[in-house]
């Protein structure tokens, strides 16, 4: 009985601590290589490494009509330039892992469908203003590999999983 209780008054804390956090909620989209990619984003800022702007980034979206795809991100703020005198400027950097599902291309030039799986990196400049409103342009590129993938051919599809990104959030 005792475990229990303990166990639910750090449950309790836990969560109580992530709702003081700063979030912000809103969507990212951009091209990669020559496919769309939009995507529905949340940032929840974390203090993990005794950085207070440090934050984690999970992205779900749809990429070139043809597949989705889901990114979660440990972003590092390493720079915070006081470039103008109200709102606050970030650039930041970080590792993380997707997944999803989507059709690409095999060694015999034959469309497939297949899930995928791989890392992520991402390096981007966010401001956030004085009012709810965080706008951020960012580069991430993904290593993906897709099942139906062998060695061969990895890299001809490279430029699919890379690109350029500008996002709008609600940030609260």
């Amino acid at each position: 009985m005792k475990k229990t209780l303990l166990i639910f008054i750090a449950l309790l804390g836990l969560s109580l601590a992530a709702v003081a956090q700063p979030k912000a909620i809103g969507v990212r989209g951009g091209l990669f290589g020559l496919d769309f990619n939009g995507e529905i984003s949340y940032e929840q800022w974390s203090n993990l490494f005794d950085n207070d702007y440090d934050f984690i980034e999970v992205d779900l979206g749809v990429f070139g009509g043809n597949g989705f795809k889901a990114t979660a991100l440990y972003n590092f703020t390493f720079a915070q330039p006081e470039f103008t005198d109200r709102g606050e400027w970030a650039f930041y950097a970080g590792p993380g892992v997707a997944v999803g599902y989507g059709s690409g291309v095999n060694k015999e030039d034959q469309v497939k469908s297949a899930p995928f799986l791989g890392l992520a990196a991402q390096l981007g400049l966010e401001y956030t203003f004085w009012f709810p409103l965080q706008l951020s342009v960012d580069f991430r590129p993904s290593f993906l590999v897709p099942a139906w993938m062998n060695r061969a051919n990895v890299n001809r599809n490279v430029n699919r999983w890379c690109g350029f990104a500008l996002a709008a959030r609600y940030a609260f």
